[in-house]
């Protein structure tokens, strides 16, 4: 077993070597006019970048911004590619928990925009979305819904969830840039960027007025 297991360590060795060589032979072979023409792909590379980073803050990106009506949801859409939208209420405080690690996110993740929206402002969007748990993240590319979180369910079901989680959440959804590994979730340290609120379970929205929970988180004494 230890023979086969070095040999294809050697193997692996071998392939890496040559694959280094052939990057060398084709850095040497570069004529001026190959890297001039490097050169100048990379740099309108970086102004294109420079551009967008302009545009995207320009229309309020970097920031976690509430929304007064659904209105203004439809106006950003034709905006913004990307759009991160928690739908809430003052009365669900596992709201206020997405909140704190929302507008970490925000400032993070400037190619996409993060915004809040409070359901009683909001029936109709709320109702064509079939929004019926507090909180839920709804996560739109291009004016379309690729995905939804509804809960905590999809962040280890508990309130001590870190910001890492979602934010893997929300990569694997497409709505940021995630450089991590999506296939996997990043370890749930409890200790790391959490925010606690104890004893709270996720309100539901009864029919579709919005006015009423199924729960009475509302009742704290």
């Amino acid at each position: 077993m230890e023979q086969v297991f070095g040999q294809k360590l050697m193997e692996a060795a071998q392939i890496a070597e040559e694959q280094v060589d052939a990057e060398l032979n084709r850095l040497e072979k570069l004529t001026e006019n190959d890297i001039e023409k490097m050169r100048n792909q990379r740099l309108e590379s970086m102004k294109q970048e420079h551009k967008k980073r302009q545009e995207w803050m320009a229309n309020g990106h970097g920031e976690y911004d509430e929304l007064p009506t659904e209105k203004e949801l439809f106006d950003i859409t034709k905006k913004s590619e990307r759009i991160v939208c928690h739908f809430y209420r003052d009365s669900t405080m596992r709201c206020k928990i997405v909140d704190k690690h929302l507008e970490i996110l925000a400032r993070k993740h400037i190619e996409t925009k993060f915004v809040k929206l409070n359901v009683d402002r909001a029936p109709f969007i709320t109702e064509r979305l079939h929004v019926k748990t507090l909180p839920t993240i709804v996560l739109m590319v291009d004016n379309i819904v690729k995905d939804r979180i509804v809960g905590f369910t999809d962040l280890g079901n508990h309130d001590e969830f870190s910001t890492d989680i979602l934010e893997w959440r929300l990569g694997k959804g497409g709505a940021i840039d995630y450089k991590g590994d999506l296939t996997s979730p990043p370890e749930d340290n409890p200790k790391k960027k959490t925010i606690t609120v104890f004893g709270k379970k996720p309100k539901t929205i009864r029919g579709g007025n919005t006015n009423d929970d199924d729960d009475d988180d509302d009742d704290d004494n």
